[in-house]
């Protein structure tokens, strides 16, 4: 794109290339040229819109746990419906794209974007994955409130399991990703407890 070209959503257009960039080379890829080269825009273009490059990862980042409260809300409206297993299978499957796992691996590996989150976050866990927990406890105890798992879960402990779990099976970028089957058996050993009791 010639400079001096009009971009309609200047920010849209980068968090755009940025998503490209990490779905297709990974987090080790992402630097404000090779944004500006995918986007087909100057490199002044990402300063004139972020005070510098960590700044626009922040802004990255922000978008995609944006993303994680419409998942959320997705989520608790399946609250109720289908099955507990079925529904939190379906969650992760669509929670760990490609762009999420580069994402949480360009914010555990920078330290500065870590902190920069940490000011306007949560100042423990890993933001995105601290999103995750919270969207999975907040169904869990919407189901336990409908009696379709044991009135005493733990949905805090059982939401860090699943999303652990399901961090670990999708963080390979080198190997074929997770498919819903081996997801849907690691979902059914994690919650078969609360499940069961509930019949009890």
């Amino acid at each position: 794109m010639p400079t001096g070209v009009h971009i309609r959503d200047a920010r849209r257009h980068l968090f755009d290339a940025a998503e490209r960039i990490l779905f297709r080379d990974g987090p080790d890829a992402l630097t404000s040229r090779a944004i500006a080269t995918e986007a087909g825009v100057a490199k002044g273009v990402l300063h004139r819109h972020f005070a510098d490059f960590d700044a626009f990862l922040v802004e990255l980042v922000r978008d995609r746990i944006a993303r994680i409260d419409d998942q959320a809300a997705a989520l608790r409206e399946s609250a109720g419906t289908g099955t507990v297993a079925g529904n939190l299978t379906g969650a992760l499957m669509d929670l760990f794209d490609p762009v999420a796992v580069a994402i949480v691996g360009l914010i555990i590996f920078r330290d500065e974007l870590r902190a920069r989150l940490r000011q306007a976050g949560p100042d423990r866990g890993i933001p995105v994955l601290t999103e995750a927990v919270a969207m999975i406890a907040s169904y869990l105890n919407d189901e336990c409130e409908l009696g379709r798992i044991a009135v005493d879960t733990d949905a805090d402990a059982l939401a860090l399991s699943l999303i652990g779990a399901g961090h670990l099976l999708f963080a390979d970028r080198e190997g074929a990703p997770a498919e819903a089957g081996a997801v849907g058996r690691i979902v059914t050993a994690v919650i078969a407890d609360v499940v069961q009791r509930r019949l009890l």
